[in-house]
């Protein structure tokens, strides 16, 4: 086996604690850092209210919850299951709803005015008492609207099941789609954010670092990513949005979930993070490598090279002010026997998960939206490099828009 040791323990290194001890990551954040991160994400809410003319926000998508109150509770169940909702007034009271035995987990939270206990309608709770159960939701809902939303009867919602729409419509209020009021909210990050932001990502940079250690042949898709997943846990953090490393042919066509596949000497290891991290924060990162340390083939090496070639030149391009349709005029121009096999976005937004914007490739630009990059945006640049018969290259990288450019938040050598 062609093993570097300098390479494999310098990785390794930079993500030990002081005492070179493999310990779990403590975040060095100050708490107050995540106090003022707070208030401005709360803030940011009730100005794109005040810009929509909506008196409130119901929010039902536990990342926006996250975002609003920084209250979390059972993320990824109550993401198919939603059962508890906050409701935010853009000049008055931030109301949390919360699943029944769960209301002391909103201790603390300075944003949250009052705790009330859900009223869940769901069929899975409510059975054949549904509409029963969504009237008494609906109407106090419409109870704090008139109390609170001084005469303006216009609502925005993330989400929400039609019996719910239906019923608030019945009693006046007029629904507006909400999805916007949160993309547009969340896209601008504070000094605050991207702290916890870098944080997250040197977290997932750690679990990177152990799949990295472990990429030995004869083991599975899974055990490697299973390291992600622990390194993530043991920092805490919340989850991960995918199950993206593949090795070998499973690598081409991209989008296959890892399995039992053992990895061989020599094949290719790729892999794309999706990891909701510690504060909520989502470090999405992609990198691919051999399997036991190999030198690349020079097949492996051309496809890596236009990878890497396409994730530099596109970064370049980002600053505030640039276009999206000025930045696809100018982006890397993908070869075309690597058409067929592309990603579906050049670049995207993300936060606390993948976010507004999204900007197709060239291939694709007749499906891009207007818009520009602002300062205090945080985009993941993307590459996806194979031809028919190859494995694929999977890079991205996570970088801050500034005034001037860009400033790359991942350090994980790609």
């Amino acid at each position: 086996m062609n093993v570097n040791p300098v390479f494999k323990d310098e990785r390794k290194r930079a993500y030990l604690n002081k005492d070179g001890a493999d310990l779990p990551l403590k975040s060095p954040v100050p708490h107050e850092t995540l106090l003022r991160a707070r208030k401005y994400r709360i803030a940011r809410i009730r100005k794109l209210l005040i810009e929509h003319d909506c008196a409130a926000i119901l929010l039902y998508d536990p990342v926006n919850i996250r975002y609003a109150f920084d209250s979390s509770n059972m993320g990824v169940w109550t993401a198919h299951n939603p059962v508890r909702y906050a409701l935010i007034f853009a000049d008055g009271p931030g109301l949390m709803f919360e699943f029944k035995f769960c209301e002391h987990l909103n201790a603390g939270l300075d944003a949250i005015d009052e705790v009330r206990p859900a009223i869940g309608w769901l069929f899975l709770g409510a059975g054949n008492r549904v509409s029963e159960k969504a009237a008494a939701w609906a109407d106090e809902i419409t109870d704090l609207m008139k109390t609170h939303g001084a005469g303006n009867r216009r609502i925005a919602v993330d989400r929400m099941e039609t019996e719910g729409f239906h019923a608030l419509v019945e009693r006046g209020l007029e629904v507006v789609e909400g999805g916007q009021i949160t993309e547009m909210a969340r896209a601008i990050k504070s000094a605050e954010e991207i702290e916890l932001m870098r944080w997250t990502i040197r977290v997932c940079e750690a679990g990177m670092a152990r799949i990295y250690e472990h990429s030995l042949p004869g083991v599975t898709e899974r055990e490697l990513w299973a390291h992600l997943h622990f390194e993530n846990a043991r920092s805490g953090g919340d989850w991960i949005e995918t199950k993206l490393l593949t090795c070998g042919p499973n690598t081409n066509p991209w989008y296959a979930e890892c399995g039992d596949r053992p990895c061989r000497e020599g094949e290719m290891i790729a892999f794309d993070t999706d990891m909701v991290g510690p504060y909520g924060y989502c470090a999405d990162l992609s990198r691919s490598w051999t399997c036991g340390y190999t030198p690349m083939t020079a097949g492996q090496s051309e496809l890596h090279a236009a990878a890497v070639e396409q994730i530099h030149h596109n970064q370049l391009l980002i600053r505030n002010g640039v276009s999206f349709a000025e930045f696809n005029q100018s982006s890397w121009r993908i070869p075309d026997k690597y058409i067929p096999f592309r990603y579906s976005v050049a670049v995207h937004g993300v936060g606390m998960a993948d976010e507004w914007p999204s900007v197709y490739l060239h291939p694709d630009a007749a499906h891009n939206h207007g818009g520009m990059f602002e300062t205090g945006m945080v985009i993941c640049v993307e590459s996806l490099i194979a031809q028919k018969g190859s494995e694929s290259i999977k890079l991205e990288t996570q970088v801050l828009v500034t005034d001037t450019g860009c400033e790359r938040l991942d350090r994980f050598p790609l």
